[in-house]
């Protein structure tokens, strides 16, 4: 019994020897600057460093940049994020399909991943500037000229580079979900006279829900980091309707002011875990029916 004992107070202390280095990484570099960015929200200024509770939170979201940075944001999120988890869920069905080409198509969708970011940010120069590609394409019927990334289309672009950027990963992890159902209920199903939309209503989502979680919480950490994107497409201050929460931070660390930048990060981090906290219990939902 105390060899037991001890073999396991052994393997415990092994665990946690191997674990301590990326514990001790997590604890350095996300969880103690977490907690000094919500004690500097509560701070006047980083120097007197009088405690002012709310009213920073108050001042925020009176301010009109950050009016602006939510709003753009919520808006670019609330299309992005189901149009990238609704078109990947649409390719992976389309894949399973016994189409010619399938490995060639993959690839294709997955290629986006490996080309470095400075180098899609040219091609999108290339394609949407005012002497682009596009512009040049549209003036042999007559059309205008638009500078694409200062117009009303603006948003549809970044969302393009998005889609662009992402899909082919949803992609792979639907096609992993959807191999993982059982084929026996499919074709349970199918005997029983199910057609293909029914069984995949019924069955395939509910089975695959739990990715769809994982791909929702996926696309919308990449929906917050297109700043990088349009950072370099567009500079610090960005056309209308592009001005994202990342814009209003960077701008707000590049003027020192580490109140207003500590506050939108708290704030955006509580909005995040708000929305994640409802993508759980809507997969807890679909997870319980499944196993019943």
């Amino acid at each position: 019994m105390r060899q037991k004992k001890t073999r396991k107070t052994a393997e415990r202390i092994k665990s946690i020897s191997f674990l301590a280095p990326s514990g001790l990484g997590v604890l350095t570099f996300f969880v103690i600057p977490f907690f000094v960015i919500i004690y500097y929200s509560l701070l006047d200024n980083p120097i007197k460093k009088n405690y002012v509770g709310i009213d920073n939170f108050i001042s925020l979201i009176n301010n009109s940049a950050f009016q602006t940075a939510a709003f753009d944001t919520l808006i670019f999120s609330v299309i992005a994020v189901p149009a990238a988890v609704v078109l990947s869920l649409l390719l992976a069905l389309l894949l399973e399909c016994k189409l010619p080409f399938r490995s060639q198509f993959r690839t294709m969708f997955l290629s986006p991943l490996m080309v470095p970011v400075a180098s899609v940010i040219l091609v999108w120069q290339v394609l949407f500037d005012a002497n682009g590609a596009l512009n040049q394409i549209t003036s042999f019927f007559g059309c205008s000229p638009v500078d694409w990334l200062d117009s009303e289309y603006n948003q549809l672009i970044v969302l393009s580079l998005f889609l662009w950027k992402n899909l082919g990963y949803n992609m792979i992890l639907f096609m992993a979900g959807l191999g993982n159902i059982p084929k026996d209920l499919i074709e349970v199903a199918k005997l029983e006279g199910a057609g293909s939309f029914k069984i995949f209503w019924k069955l395939k989502l509910r089975y695959i829900s739990p990715t769809i979680f994982f791909v929702a919480i996926l696309s919308l950490i990449n929906s917050f980091k297109i700043f990088r994107e349009v950072y370099l497409l567009t500079g610090g201050h960005p056309y209308g309707n592009i001005y994202y929460m990342q814009h209003f931070m960077n701008n707000q660390f590049e003027k020192l002011d580490y109140q207003k930048l500590s506050t939108a990060a708290v704030i955006m981090s509580v909005v995040m875990v708000v929305i994640i906290g409802l993508l759980f219990i809507i997969e807890n939902r679909f997870g319980r029916e499944v196993e019943e």
